[in-house]
């Protein structure tokens, strides 16, 4: 038996805990798949022997996947922010969230099949609106709000000016 991590992230699921669970695996670095604990009996929203939680590593954040049953919506006060290099792992995160039933949203934000929120964020994009001269800070931010998924190219452009 492992010792806990004292910090955990505790995600609700309806149902689809270890099926998230291995989605992140297969997508991010850094992440894996640990012990399925199944329910010792009955509860609310399942059955004795149905995955009850999911022990997992999302870019080396411990978490564990709830199966907590419907009612229980993810919002945007939550989210996974992933700081990418270039815009190939950008696309790379940004298509695997969406092309498994995800949805876009603005700024760099997207949403995953089980409404789990992730902004998908080039390490440019934070030293462009971070940058110390405020009109470059600006054109960065300017820039980002006009995009779904962010365009290292055009961040870049508005950094120049």
């Amino acid at each position: 038996m492992t010792t806990p991590a004292k910090n955990t992230i505790c995600l609700w699921y309806d149902r689809d805990a270890e099926e998230a669970a291995r989605f992140y695996a297969r997508t991010f670095p850094d992440s894996s798949v640990g012990a399925v604990h199944r329910a010792p009996s009955d509860y609310p929203s399942g059955k004795k022997g149905d995955v009850l939680t999911v022990e997992f590593t999302v870019i080396g954040i411990p978490c564990v996947g709830l199966n907590g049953g419907p009612g229980i919506q993810h919002n945007f006060a939550f989210s996974f922010q992933v700081s990418t290099a270039d815009q190939a792992e950008t696309d790379r995160y940004w298509n695997a969230i969406i092309g498994n039933g995800g949805e876009a949203s603005e700024c760099g934000w997207c949403k995953d099949k089980w409404g789990i929120s992730w902004q998908i964020t080039p390490a440019v994009l934070i030293q462009g609106v971070t940058d110390p001269d405020p009109a470059v800070a600006k054109r960065c931010f300017d820039a980002m709000m006009t995009m779904q998924k962010i365009d290292i190219a055009a961040i870049e452009a508005a950094r120049r000016g």
